[in-house]
């Protein structure tokens, strides 16, 4: 870097200090989150375990206003205005802020509104790898895209003819639905509900399986995933074990956001796998669990 003006004198064995993190450096980033999380702590906020870009902070009269940012995109939600009027002043205080209203775009993704609830839109692409790139973004608001999808990115080193046409046929599959989306309904039950399935050594390339689930808060679809497995699975009982793992553990995140937001739900989480996934965990909890249990019932009644 350049001397600053009006200083002279030898320059040997000094540095200069950086007080402030300028924008586009690397540290930026790192540095408006720090000071971000701060200031809402200084407010009362409380970052999610589950998310940390997820703020959140329950008021007196038992309300809740939930943030949601981005770098410098935020997404305001909340059922108390007392507190969301409030926000607004001291975040003006702290940070140059624009309210852009109600919420229409974020990260690329459309959100539209009816009466039934909010439904989010998506939009094509062009060339292979930016076109699998984009579909792999639209997979997050079109699960019935998600298994297709997981599909041809694994080819996006060196795609082929082949690769490109079943792109393609994604893309006529896109068009020939327009409009469609994910409709969020207002439900006064609360229900956690998970799909889980998997298959063995389905990809003719390298024979590793491939799993899917879906997970329903409310009877709302809120997450799911098509995702081949890291390793090759041994066996069937392998691979369905491992898809019943992954399923566990996105329920288990989404329990964790839902403490966050102080839902209280004290309801079984509903659990939905094929006969043979069923079969299969029994014999493994049994293996693993059950004989240790009836090892330590035995050890215990000879000390009785």
């Amino acid at each position: 870097m350049n001397i600053p003006p009006g200083f002279e004198g030898n320059t040997g064995n000094k540095v200069c200090k950086l007080k402030k993190a300028l924008y586009g450096l690397k540290q930026s980033p790192r540095a408006w989150f720090e000071r971000f999380a701060k200031v809402m702590k200084e407010f009362g906020y409380k970052q999610s375990q589950g998310d940390h870009t997820l703020i959140i902070k329950h008021s007196a009269s038992e309300g809740v206003t939930a943030l949601l940012f981005y770098v410098d995109d935020i997404i305001v939600t909340e059922n108390d205005k007392r507190e969301k009027h409030e926000l607004k002043q001291r975040l003006a205080t702290e940070f140059e802020i624009k309210e852009l209203g109600k919420l229409k775009y974020f990260l690329g993704i459309e959100v539209a509104y009816s009466h039934k609830g909010s439904s989010s839109l998506n939009k094509k692409a062009r060339m292979y790898q930016r076109l699998v790139g984009r579909l792999i973004y639209l997979a997050h608001t079109w699960p019935d895209i998600a298994y297709s999808v997981s599909v041809i990115s694994q080819f996006m080193h060196d795609p082929r003819e082949p690769h490109l046409q079943a792109a393609y046929r994604v893309l006529h599959y896109l068009k020939g639905n327009p409009g469609k989306g994910i409709l969020f309904k207002k439900n006064n039950t609360l229900a956690l509900e998970a799909y889980i399935d998997a298959d063995y050594a389905g990809s003719l390339v390298d024979r590793r399986s491939t799993i899917g689930y879906c997970t329903f808060l409310g009877g709302n679809l809120v997450t799911w995933r098509s995702k081949k497995q890291n390793v090759v699975a041994k066996s069937s009982a392998e691979s369905e074990f491992r898809a019943i793992a992954q399923g566990l553990c996105e329920l288990f995140w989404l329990k964790i956001i839902l403490d966050d937001l102080r839902i209280k739900w004290d309801g079984p989480i509903k659990f939905f796998v094929t006969i043979r996934q069923l079969s299969i965990l029994l014999i493994t909890l049994y293996n693993t669990i059950g004989q240790n249990i009836l090892r330590l019932i035995g050890i215990s009644s000879k000390k009785n």
